[in-house]
């Protein structure tokens, strides 16, 4: 196998072990916790829609061919995407969650199911890291692409959690990914020396800090 699908292949079992993570724990979301608290504006309910939005988007963008590559890794992409959000509509991301949200329906723990194994059944067919097109258009390989998909999985996970109050431990390589991606975009934009300070407990990082 070469690197590049030794790359891809990678990437598919971390982003495969997220998303079955993510369905594992919605599958545990008590019936009367869907229309409580969630993350910000969203219910928990339309917390688990956006979180599937790592799912469809993946089964989205793979019917999308692109013919250059603009985006050559997932710190590239975080970079883009806080420079297209800054301009964005807020109202109108947080009306995708609750769309998504609905849309999963009466029996939102099974349509995760469902759509979990629809993707990674599609993804499994994947034979070459081949160009995609992303948000805005954007050209991107399928193995840059998934670390991003491993991200929102597991931070959002943990956001799912919380709000339930369930335990939830993401898989190991899955949330390892996650933390180095974030430590990378951190430094990318200019952060690394707070993250560090941070995480070695010389200093406390400010309020509202983010990297994404």
């Amino acid at each position: 196998m070469g690197s590049d699908q030794q790359g891809l292949s990678g990437a598919r079992d971390r982003y495969a072990a997220a998303a079955r993570a993510f369905a594992e724990l919605v599958g545990r979301i008590p019936a009367d916790r869907w229309d409580g608290p969630g993350l910000g504006d969203w219910d928990l309910r339309a917390l688990v829609g956006h979180t599937s939005r790592s799912l469809t988007t993946v089964n989205t963008y793979l019917r999308s061919p692109a013919t250059r590559e603009d985006v050559p890794d997932a710190v590239a992409y975080y970079l883009w995407v806080r420079r297209y959000l800054a301009s964005a509509d807020g109202a109108e991301v947080v009306e995708r969650g609750r769309a998504a949200g609905r849309e999963l329906g009466e029996d939102p723990a099974g349509a995760v199911g469902a759509l979990v194994d629809r993707v990674l059944g599609e993804l499994a067919a994947v034979a070459t890291d081949r160009l995609i097109t992303v948000i805005a258009g954007q050209g991107m390989r399928v193995s840059a692409y998934l670390p991003t998909r491993v991200f929102e999985l597991v931070v959002h996970g943990l956001d799912i959690a919380r709000a339930a109050q369930l335990p939830f431990d993401p898989p190991a390589e899955a949330l390892a990914e996650a933390a180095a991606l974030a430590a990378r975009v951190g430094v990318a934009a200019g952060q690394g020396a707070e993250l560090l300070m941070a995480l070695t407990g010389r200093a406390p990082l400010p309020p509202a800090f983010s990297v994404v």
